[in-house]
């Protein structure tokens, strides 16, 4: 039969998700997410009822919709190794579902989590594709420290040993991995979110090391930092998260009511644009632009126990923020500012702001970079300071040169943390408008590779 698949890409988590067409009006999704508005509206448009909702491990970085799939009439399919808690079809290695006319065989792939099952899709016994999830991904292959740091490398060697069974599939058979560019689960960047076993073994460098030592080198060398809400969501997928049947309405707060709710522990999220906030905001309150990466990082580095107060622009939508926050298991709402910024100011409350600063202005300002390390020591200013954005969210924030500009790769991000670090004391910092590419371009100097700075010192252009 012809296959009808449906990729469904998230591109702020670096995810996706899968929807085939079983041919009679039925369909099979694959590792959806909480935030499953996309899958329904294109199986809706296709008239899809969904009869199987299977899920690869227990994810990390998002919670799952199976669970709201089932609500809805379909089956539950996972590794019987991962003990879930909800009603669910148990499957081990090399069982099978029959789908009708196609054939779903699990493959147990352990290694990115202990009870990680792949889903080999088979039609009339010819493999045709494989669900992935996060062991064979484009160019890569998913971390292994996400369970315990002392399992890191027993699980990097049974992620070589999961490899070497899925290689044996056809070089023709079609990989659908969960997890992609963008994902912190691990992938290299790029824009391909699908492959081909024979592509794999061709291209990715992984697969090519020369045995199980070398692979565990490699694997453990490109591991970078990860939210640390990865640490709690998959314990609650276990469990199975609460059904939502629809995303919870914004209770509007006056400025007084809001004042009142962060007086009793609530924390303000501005999720306005880097420009508006460096306008003028509450003292206090977390700059986590809404856009693609929103859920990412607000689960970096806000404590989802504590209530969420949200200072938004009127035209951005409630509704996106509630749903981005509920993937990553932020659910305490405390409402948001009705009449945004206008409000606070007509009440008569204090305002801060922010300076911005363009790459080519830094004035003899120290500069921190919040990127990631990985992305730093491709490329940075010669006098820049790394600290990732993530480290400035704990308790104890490292020191900061008074008057830093802080950077990343366009603004977004160094305004995050700019705020953070607002919060903890530092004044006078400022937020440049670019990042080390537009430095380079606009000064004519060259970026520094590879090495880092243990302290700050004056930049100049």
């Amino acid at each position: 039969m012809s296959l009808d698949l449906v990729p469904l890409v998230d591109g702020g988590l670096g995810n996706s998700a899968y929807l085939v067409g079983l041919g009679d009006g039925r369909a099979l999704a694959v590792d959806a997410s909480r935030d499953l508005r996309l899958l329904r509206t294109e199986a809706t448009r296709r008239g899809w009822a969904i009869a199987y909702a299977a899920d690869t491990h227990l994810h990390a970085d998002f919670l799952t919709g199976a669970v709201d799939l089932a609500a809805g009439g379909a089956t539950v399919v996972a590794s019987a190794a991962g003990n879930r808690e909800f009603p669910h079809r148990g499957l081990l290695d090399e069982d099978e579902i029959d789908l009708g006319g196609l054939t779903l065989r699990a493959l147990a792939t352990p290694g990115h989590t202990d009870e990680h099952v792949s889903y080999l899709l088979l039609d009339g016994g010819h493999p045709v594709g494989v669900f992935t999830g996060g062991s064979l991904i484009v160019g890569a292959a998913a971390r292994t420290d996400l369970i315990r740091p002392d399992r890191t490398e027993e699980l990097a060697r049974a992620q070589w040993r999961s490899l070497q069974r899925l290689v044996t599939l056809p070089d023709e058979t079609a990989v659908w991995p969960t997890h992609g560019a963008g994902s912190f689960c691990s992938a290299p960047p790029g824009a391909e979110r699908t492959t081909t076993i024979g592509r794999e073994k061709a291209t990715n460098s992984l697969l090519r090391a020369g045995n199980e030592d070398a692979f565990v080198t490699a694997l453990l060398a490109g591991l970078g930092t990860y939210p640390p809400y990865f640490l709690r969501l998959g314990e609650l997928n276990r469990r199975g998260p609460d059904p939502v049947a629809a995303a919870p309405a914004l209770v509007s707060l006056d400025p007084e009511a809001v004042a009142s709710a962060v007086a009793l522990g609530a924390l303000l999220v501005d999720v306005r644009p880097v420009d508006a906030y460096a306008a003028g905001h509450i003292q206090g309150a977390v700059s986590i632009p809404l856009r693609e990466a929103f859920a990412t990082w607000l689960g970096w580095v806000v404590d989802a126990s504590a209530p969420l107060v949200f200072v938004r622009d009127v035209d951005q939508d409630p509704n996106e923020i509630v749903w981005q926050a509920i993937k990553v298991g932020h659910q305490l709402f405390a409402g948001d500012l009705a009449g945004g910024m206008n409000a606070w100011h007509a009440a008569g409350h204090a305002v801060t702001t922010t300076a911005l600063v363009g790459v080519g202005d830094l004035q003899g300002r120290a500069v921190l970079d919040v990127r990631q390390r990985s992305e730093y020591t491709a490329g940075h200013l010669p006098v820049a300071r790394n600290i990732e954005l993530g480290n400035l969210a704990h308790p104890e924030v490292p020191s900061v040169a008074a008057g830093a500009a802080v950077m990343c790769g366009h603004g977004e991000r160094a305004m995050t943390a700019a705020s953070l670090l607002e919060r903890a004391g530092h004044t006078d910092l400022a937020v440049v408008l670019g990042g080390p590419a537009d430095w380079a371009a606009a000064t004519g100097h060259a970026l520094t590779t590879g090495s880092l700075l243990p302290e700050p010192v004056p930049a100049s252009t």
